[in-house]
């Protein structure tokens, strides 16, 4: 027989659902295209729906073709095209119905830390559509890129995957070069997830600018001046904003290993599902990430 269900506090909370009718989570993809960055972000939509049934959610190029890579502005409007289809069916089925109001969608930048050329791109893009569509802040910083920044270098062999556990590794890094993109706000930005970072791995971390010269060098350098010897840079990226030969380059000019960029790390696709409910409203709570150790 099944158990009852449990009243009061100690009940399960219902699980969350899209409500019907709900404008589309339009994720704003940036950088060159490719087979890799639509599988990534399909990924990361996938993660979305996963954690809130009945998300209509849709992935939209900021440099896309209109063919294989559909450009953002297209995606917006093919969104209000078949909003504004699915009322006028239901008024010719005699159905009660009221016309759609709110925005059509809400676009969420796939960019862990902000980029003011980027984001122009966006908001270019968005009105270019002539569609009402709310835009999201980036993702970042938030403990959840801190933790998936762990991740990524214990998989790399440059940090312990757990710092509570009697082992150590032997490449793991004793200080950490946080790479970003989008100048220095972008360092700024960096910098508040590399506190929590260097919270969890119990050395140093600084943010340095992939996309300004000399950025990563001096960085580098004031970490070896403060005593780290063996350094690795974690790219404080999910991947399509920047040529991956970029993050190559940049281990080189620091003389360290290099982690892999965030990708679609669970947490990328919760956060950016995070951003959308919470700009309409039905976020119950931020997500939570794993407890440091």
């Amino acid at each position: 027989m099944p158990r009852p269900r449990q009243p009061g506090r100690h009940r399960r909370p219902e699980p969350l659902a899209a409500p019907e009718g709900a404008p589309a989570l339009v994720l704003a993809v940036p950088g060159a295209p490719s087979a890799a960055t639509r599988g990534l972000a399909e990924e990361i939509v996938s993660i979305a729906r996963s954690e809130l049934p009945g998300l209509d959610a849709r992935i939209g190029y900021v440099d896309g073709d209109d063919t294989e890579f559909p450009t953002l502005q297209a995606v917006l409007a093919r969104t209000a095209d078949e909003r504004t289809a699915r009322y006028e069916q239901a008024l010719a089925a005699g159905l009660e119905t009221s016309e759609p109001e709110g925005p059509v969608g809400v676009v969420v930048p796939l960019l862990a830390g902000p980029d003011a050329a980027l984001l122009r791109q966006v908001r270019q893009a968005v009105m270019d559509s002539r569609v009402a569509a709310e835009l999201t802040d980036v993702l970042g910083p938030h403990p959840l890129l801190a933790e998936a920044l762990h991740v990524r270098l214990s998989e790399a062999g440059l940090a312990r995957a757990d710092r509570a556990r009697l082992f150590t590794v032997a490449t793991a890094a004793d200080g950490i070069v946080l790479a970003s993109v989008g100048g220095e706000e972008a360092v700024q930005a960096a910098g508040i997830t590399g506190m929590l970072l260097a919270a969890r791995l119990a050395v140093p971390v600084m943010a340095a600018a992939l996309d300004q010269e000399g950025s990563i060098a001096s960085v580098a350098e004031q970490l070896r001046s403060a005593g780290s010897q063996q350094l690795a840079l974690a790219p404080y990226l999910i991947g399509p904003e920047i040529d991956a030969a970029l993050v190559e380059a940049a281990a080189a000019e620091a003389g360290c290993s290099a982690a892999e960029p965030l990708g679609a790390y669970p947490a990328i696709g919760k956060l950016a599902l995070a951003k959308y409910t919470t700009a309409l409203g039905i976020a119950p709570q931020q997500p939570q990430g794993a407890p440091v150790r």
